[in-house]
């Protein structure tokens, strides 16, 4: 457990420090957009394209991965909106609690992380998470929530809108130039290789730092209380039954004979036990959802994970072989 919490109290302390940062006015919410695009659009694509770079490319797009991860994703999503979409909650809000139960932050923490504690063989099955839920787990939501009183054609143009978002984002692009790279050995050199390096370097603690600004900020354009009985639950959802369902259908797949490793499965396993990604408070507000109860939920799962994920990786053995 000392070896886990070597590598995970860091992680969670640069969360708190950038949430107090912006919480004492260090930080102005100002410059929080600007540094979450700073992490976005140079220091984590970077960071992305060295580890595609340096990972077979079956490894970043391996079938039974991203078979396993995106069923239990799926069903993830459906059991959480089923349990949930009741009462005053509308389809939309009921849509995008299910988006943050099945959406582990991955691309901001989970690459270091698991990295950090598995090794650098950890980035291939993390980035085939990271591609498929910003493809089919936030287009599959948002056109859910879209879908709230609209007609057939109104969750088909949500579901576009959705893809043309994810096309948009630079992550999947710099994954993609990772593994052009490492398909066709041309690599980098030079000034070009610092400067890639560089960047890529500095996107784990900006990153960390950045998740706490962001979380308190979406904690203060909020407009509604939420009771605890109304995100408290999907936070558990999301810390418990995301990797519990993983664990076991992996398990399951392997004991049919799939060709699915015990490391990979225990990559994909820790994977899902991170807490929400805290992006999707923008998205919430973007598309008119309850802010403030999505901000709430990845809050919890932030501040519940130091402890439970830390407990799952210690009971993997994670860090013990470095």
């Amino acid at each position: 457990m000392q070896a886990i919490l070597a590598v995970t109290v860091p992680f969670f302390a640069l969360v708190l420090a950038g949430y107090l940062a912006a919480w004492r006015r260090v930080l102005p919410e100002a410059a929080i957009p600007g540094l979450n695009a700073f992490v976005l659009y140079f220091a984590l694509p970077c960071l992305l394209f060295r580890f595609g770079m340096n990972t077979p490319v079956l490894q970043l797009l391996n079938p039974v991965v991203l078979g396993v991860y995106l069923a239990c994703a799926l069903a993830v999503v459906a059991f959480t909106v089923a349990v949930t979409w009741r009462g005053a909650l509308t389809l939309k809000d009921a849509a995008f609690g299910a988006l943050v139960a099945a959406f582990p932050n991955t691309g901001f923490m989970g690459v270091p992380l698991l990295a950090a504690l598995l090794g650098a063989a950890a980035a291939g099955p993390v980035i085939c998470t990271v591609l498929a839920d910003l493809f089919i787990t936030s287009s599959l939501c948002i056109a859910l929530a879209e879908a709230h009183g609209a007609a057939h054609h109104g969750a088909r143009t949500a579901i576009v809108k959705a893809l043309r978002g994810a096309f948009s984002n630079p992550l999947p692009w710099a994954i993609a130039l990772g593994a052009l790279s490492s398909a066709t050995g041309i690599k980098p050199f030079g000034p070009l290789d610092m400067i890639v390096k560089m960047l890529a370097d500095s996107a784990t603690p900006v990153a960390l730092f950045t998740i706490g600004a962001v979380l308190w900020r979406a904690g203060q354009h909020a407009h509604s209380r939420t009771p605890a009985s109304q995100f408290v639950p999907v936070a558990l959802i999301k810390l418990f039954v995301h990797p519990a369902l993983v664990g076991t259908l992996g398990a399951a797949a392997r004991a049919l004979g799939a060709p699915l490793s015990s490391f990979e499965l225990t990559v994909l396993t820790l994977a899902a036990a991170l807490p929400s990604a805290s992006n999707v408070s923008l998205l919430a507000e973007r598309y008119g959802a309850d802010n403030g109860r999505v901000a709430r939920i990845i809050l919890t799962s932030t501040t519940l994970a130091f402890a439970t994920f830390s407990a799952l990786a210690w009971a993997f053995g994670a860090g013990r072989g470095g």
